[in-house]
């Protein structure tokens, strides 16, 4: 598999692969950030599950270099920002998500901007409980421009 990931980056103009192994392959995690991180984001999402202790096996086994938080996942912002910290004291990307199910609220739109986030991730601008995120985005840009 890390082959054929690193086939997939030398062809295409590819910035991030998220959970590229199961949740538990910190082998297969660790090989390909060490042969593709320099490149590319290695993202954990299932492997880490916005989660202090997971993040920090993570950061011990070189297994990503970036990130994604979702702050259901872990419960309260406290603990995104805990978490958040983290990742940004290792020199990771830092993705925020949505969950399937969202709402209307846009609160993670003001989260991601406020932690500094690299990313955000709502999903193809297709509903209205992505849009609603997106359409926050602009907002704040016109506020801090």
């Amino acid at each position: 598999m890390v082959n054929y990931y690193k086939d997939l980056v030398s062809k295409y103009p590819i910035v991030g692969i998220e959970d590229p192994f199961s949740e538990d392959d910190w082998g297969g995690f660790s090989l390909l950030t060490n042969s593709l991180g320099d490149t590319i984001s290695i993202i954990g999402d299932d492997l880490l599950v916005t989660n202090s202790e997971r993040i920090k096996k993570a950061q011990k086994e070189k297994a990503v270099n970036a990130a994604l938080l979702k702050i259901n996942q872990i419960g309260t912002v406290s603990e995104s920002l805990e978490y958040a910290k983290l990742a940004r004291n290792f020199g990771w990307k830092i993705m925020v998500s949505h969950r399937s199910g969202e709402t209307l609220d846009d609160f993670i739109a003001d989260f991601s901007v406020g932690i500094g986030a690299d990313f955000i991730k709502s999903g193809a601008p297709s509903q209205e409980e992505r849009m609603v995120k997106y359409n926050r985005l602009l907002e704040i840009e016109k506020e801090i421009t």
